[in-house]
């Protein structure tokens, strides 16, 4: 039982990366969280197309004593990010992947996921096995089901919302309700009890899953969290099992944009331009020996698990950030990423370094 929800890009779970040069699809490994998601503190929904090796499974933690849970642990998943169903995207056809639930984004959470994408998501044919949580509370099933409590009061249109959640069993239906118990009355924190009882890879991040978006997360999900009052605790159950999730903010839905190369060669004349924007170049070394342009930093895709957790801490997200690569395929990944991860200004350069040679200016070599 994972937590999941689908974005096209993040960083901290496996992912396809379709490779400009030879056109195949690759794996290119998964990647565990900080995000955003994590993550950069606000996104878990990051899962990515690049190459990181997830690191095993760490101890589980003993439960607080707030709830009197003695002896309880929280249990653990297998594997480092939650999986998430694929959903068709136009612009590139074989990088939609399902992600963990947001910065895990958390769509987290990397570059692209990133699931770039949180960050703030690997599909599975079924679900992890799990330990049963110890004590009175794993034996008792109520008969009563209880239903999404989140009533839809604005369907929030072009809005994205800042959401963390823990998530429980199936059958720990008394253990939401006494975590739920303990946040609204009790006082307690909605990210410590996620540290310690849930079951989503985000819980490593206190269950930020990052800025997400209708059509990231499995419709039970998104129904609740998109009609939910802000920062108010409601519950919801999907496949993966019951869910405390809390609103923490919106803001209108960042999209990115394509900079034709011949506007990004006017830019770059003006010496203003290269010391404000941020200029990145997500191709491999050995591309950049062939063709380069003044001013960019290269940031790898496939050394995306070394720069990717500390992107915000280098990068201003306030600042216009552009993103180049061979052909604008990789780029658009890692601009979506970092949409994800707050930065409000990101775009791509369409067609890449290659367009930029042959449209824009005629002394950079192709290759």
């Amino acid at each position: 039982m994972t937590c999941q929800a689908q974005v096209e890009v993040s960083p901290y779970s496996d992912s396809g990366l379709v490779d400009e040069r030879t056109n195949d699809a690759e794996v290119r490994g998964s990647f565990s969280w900080l995000h955003s998601s994590s993550n950069p503190s606000s996104s878990s929904l990051l899962s990515s197309p690049l190459l990181q090796q997830r690191p095993p499974p760490s101890e589980p933690r003993p439960r607080a004593a707030m709830l009197g849970l003695r002896g309880a642990r929280a249990a653990q998943l297998p594997y480092a990010s939650a999986a998430v169903a694929p959903t068709p995207t136009p612009s590139f056809s074989g990088f939609a992947r399902r992600l963990p639930l947001l910065a895990s984004a958390a769509l987290s959470p990397l570059p692209p996921s990133f699931s770039f994408s949180s960050a703030s998501a690997v599909r599975r044919d079924r679900d992890p096995p799990m330990r049963p949580v110890s004590g009175a509370l794993s034996r008792s099933r109520p008969t009563t089901r209880v239903f999404c409590s989140a009533a839809a009061t604005s369907p929030r249109e072009g809005k994205e919302l800042l959401v963390q959640h823990l998530l429980v069993g199936e059958q720990d239906v008394r253990l939401l309700v006494d975590l739920e118990k303990n946040i609204i009355t009790g006082g307690a924190d909605l990210s410590d009890l996620a540290v310690e009882y849930s079951l989503c890879p985000s819980k490593e991040n206190g269950g930020m899953l990052g800025w997400v978006r209708r059509g990231q997360m499995v419709p039970e999900f998104e129904e609740a969290a998109f009609g939910a009052p802000l920062n108010k605790v409601v519950r919801c159950k999907t496949k993966f099992g019951w869910h405390l999730l809390q609103v923490l903010a919106e803001r209108e839905q960042c999209v990115v944009e394509d900079i034709p190369p011949e506007e990004l060669h006017a830019k770059m004349q003006d010496p203003n331009f290269l010391e404000e924007a941020q200029l990145i170049d997500v191709r491999e070394p050995d591309e950049v020996d062939k063709a380069s342009l003044e001013g960019f930093k290269v940031l790898p895709l496939r050394q995306f698990g070394t720069w990717g957790p500390v992107m915000t801490d280098e990068f201003d997200p306030q600042k216009d950030t552009y993103v180049l690569c061979h052909h604008g395929m990789r780029s658009m990944q890692v601009a979506k990423w970092l949409q994800s991860q707050g930065f409000r200004k990101v775009y791509n350069v369409a067609g890449g370094i290659h367009a930029y040679a042959v449209k824009a200016d005629s002394s950079i070599p192709t290759y």
